[in-house]
């Protein structure tokens, strides 16, 4: 989602400025308005260099904030203030970054600010997720609680894309490899061979009698050798308008529907996201978030806009009187047991336990999706590179086996 720099009146009437994520400008704004503050100005942030540099700056990897919130959650359950527990682990924090955040977010607690507003202001490490549950854990007096729920959560996140990325690695081993092999022989096997056989004619009509095939090969391998860093800036070129067009909302939309409706892809696509959606509703309203304000934050977290759009959908629907399971039902990218047990949970009143039940349900999904798509991608690389090489070894073979035989039948006619 963008991010947005907002400026807004607390109950003082003292202005307080700060960025937040959001679908929109109107969300946010009723966001804050539930808050408690009155908005002064909305606009969306401006992205540096083009915005396609800042994913990979001033972030915490997933896996040093979900060891911050296990210890944050065990120090706190020990009885350990708030400003000593901040103070132990900006200590001990491996992140750079997150320890800079962590000093911030101390001095503020220091300063009488709560803690979740003292870690709104940093919404590039602690999303709207990790400050909504902190936000209810203060108000229900049950910090350490929702801290063991964060952990938890980011745990199991944490687990699925180590699942997810572990799963595809060996295939990307394999494209890679294929790669470089058909580079080596490219650049390093095909103009010796094109050399040897200049040689072997000596005739300066040679080149016109080559195969079609072989020339571009021959092409191929000129440019490789000498014009290589236009590939790489056609390669760089690509990745920085996608990430521009992904940026907007249109594009990223866009991007979403095309990945729920890609081949193999879309179904595995489809199920991480109920994956998630199921595992962050289930956490925000077993800590006590009310269900409007948790389906808000969890449109936001589902990694797919068009999902998180559906849901932000049920919520008006659900703002109005209805079912959660009822405008669920209405959308086809919910299916049917997903449905079904969100009834369950409603009518027995345990619907953060149902929908962790399907949480863990569609992740198991996810992992034999994942298994089946490795499968299937190792078999396509070997055909693919089988097929190269083919390739390759016709466009070199075929003009020598040409050349000996006119040098046959040429030592056969003298």
């Amino acid at each position: 989602m963008p991010n947005y720099e907002y400026a807004a009146r607390d109950i003082s009437g003292q202005i307080i400025r700060g960025r937040a994520e959001a679908e929109n400008e109107r969300v946010l704004a009723q966001r804050l308005a539930r808050e408690g503050y009155k908005v002064v100005s909305i606009r969306r942030e401006k992205l540096a260099g083009a915005g396609f540099a800042l994913p990979f700056f001033g972030r915490v990897k997933l896996s040093d904030l979900a060891i911050f919130s296990r210890q944050f959650s065990t120090m706190i359950d020990a009885g350990v203030t708030l400003v000593k527990a901040l103070s132990v682990l900006e200590e001990q924090t491996a992140s750079g970054t997150l320890r800079k955040v962590i000093s911030q977010v101390r001095r503020d607690v220091e300063g009488g600010e709560s803690l979740s507003r003292a870690m709104a202001k940093h919404p590039r490490i602690f999303s709207d997720l990790y400050v909504g549950l902190i936000r209810a854990g203060e108000v229900g007096g049950a910090l350490e609680e929702v801290l063991q729920r964060i952990a938890k959560f980011l745990e199991d996140d944490l687990a699925l894309r180590r699942k997810v990325k572990g799963a595809l690695t060996y295939p990307i081993i394999v494209i890679t490899f294929a790669l470089m092999i058909i580079i080596g022989l490219v650049t390093f096997i095909v103009p010796r061979f094109i050399n040897m056989i200049a040689e072997i004619t000596q005739k300066t009509e040679a080149a016109q009698e080559l195969p079609t095939l072989t020339r571009a090969l021959m092409n191929f391998s000129q440019f490789l050798l000498h014009k290589w860093y236009l590939i790489i800036a056609i390669i760089v070129g690509l990745y920085i308008v996608f990430r521009i067009i992904r940026s907007t909302r249109w594009g990223r939309r866009g991007w979403d529907f095309l990945m729920l409706r890609a081949p193999v892809i879309g179904k595995l696509a489809h199920k991480l996201a109920l994956a998630r959606f199921a595992r962050t509703l289930s956490t925000l309203l077993g800590a006590g978030v009310p269900i409007l304000q948790a389906m808000e934050t969890t449109a936001g977290t589902v990694g797919n806009s068009i999902i998180g759009n559906a849901i932000l959908d049920a919520r008006a629907r659900i703002r109005e009187g209805d079912p959660v399971a009822g405008p669920l039902e209405k959308n086809r990218y919910f299916p049917p047991m997903v449905v079904h047990m969100v009834s369950v949970g409603e009518e027995s009143g345990a619907l953060d336990d149902m929908l962790l039940k399907v949480a863990e349900f569609y992740e198991q999904e996810v992992d034999t999706a994942i298994q089946s798509l490795s499968d299937a991608i190792q078999p396509v690389v070997l055909v693919l590179l089988g097929g190269a090489v083919l390739v390759i070894l016709l466009a070199l073979w075929g003009p020598i086996i040409t050349v000996l035989q006119k040098i046959g039948e040429q030592g056969g006619g003298g």
